[in-house]
């Protein structure tokens, strides 16, 4: 990889990245499997291609922000040119879940299980990124006084102003005649799975409440989300174990429980075949938030 303009926040406490701003150009750093322990932003500047995530395909272009969440697996392929910048943080350092009410980009560019991880870019926004990515840059060189406060304000412009053109985006496609044909049968089934996630697991739950079959079912989720309804809740469950290993002290056998798995074992399995690492690794890599948890 072709790398510029690289700058690098290590945690003093740990050794392990903090926040990192690097630019790419020419070579795809991205051609091999991710899974990455931090959060990952990665405007596409120049070139188009492919992205694979979790066994979903999406195409992306220029002027386009894909983000990750910790251990999402990714790979990118390009067809041609490759140029880009990335953002990376540790939740450590920064985390959205417990920075939700002040960014908003929880369920929206990181999390999110019914939408794409990809923001097209207008021309204004991308001014916007360039200007903050630039103080970015220029902050992590220093080591000034409230050094960390400042790039997290930095850090909270960029989340922001992603936030807000997804949102806008996806306003845009509900709108659309495609969206508007499952409107009802969706909107309900995000409200079970959200209210029920904890306590029912199979397809089959979820079709009762509907009345529809479990086929019929997976067959609009698979249409609308390019995902099962299978691949919804699962994901649905992770995302949750995922917030209560980060941020509480409580033992992967009572996060288990209350995600309605009475075997912790079983619960560890689960997580590790959708989220690729175990409950204890995560936690171990991710960390979590001891200051709240003391």
């Amino acid at each position: 990889m072709i790398q510029t303009n690289t700058y690098t926040l290590i945690e003093p406490r740990t050794g392990n990245l903090a926040l990192k701003i690097c630019d790419f150009e020419k070579e795809n750093p991205f051609d091999q499997i991710q899974r990455l322990n931090h959060y990952s932003l990665i405007w596409i500047r120049k070139g188009r291609g492919k992205l694979n995530s979790e066994l979903h395909e999406y195409d992306f272009k220029e002027n386009m922000l894909l983000s990750f969440s910790p251990y999402q697996p990714f790979t990118l392929c390009f067809d041609g040119e490759a140029k880009g910048t990335v953002i990376q943080f540790h939740p450590d350092f920064f985390c959205i879940h417990k920075h939700h009410q002040e960014v908003a980009c929880h369920g929206v560019l990181f999390n999110n299980i019914y939408d794409t991880p990809t923001v097209r870019v207008d021309e204004k926004s991308a001014m916007n990124f360039e200007m903050v990515v630039d103080q970015l840059q220029e902050e992590i060189k220093k080591s000034a006084l409230a050094q960390y406060e400042l790039l997290i304000s930095y850090l909270k412009i960029f989340l922001i102003t992603a936030s807000r053109l997804k949102r806008d985006q996806q306003s845009d496609n509900e709108d659309s005649p495609i969206n508007k044909e499952e409107p009802y049968i969706l909107q309900n089934l995000k409200n079970y799975i959200e209210t029920h996630y904890k306590t029912k697991h199979s397809a089959s739950d979820y079709a009762d409440m509907l009345a529809i079959t479990p086929k019929a079912l997976t067959k609009i989720t698979k249409s609308h989300f390019n995902k099962t309804l299978t691949d919804l809740i699962s994901e649905r469950i992770v995302i949750e174990a995922k917030r209560e290993l980060y941020l509480t002290n409580k033992t992967i056998k009572e996060i288990a429980f209350e995600l309605g798995y009475n075997d912790e074992y079983y619960f560890s399995r689960f997580f590790k075949k959708n989220a690729d690492v175990s409950p204890q690794i995560y936690r171990e890599t991710v960390g979590f938030n001891r200051a709240a948890a003391t």
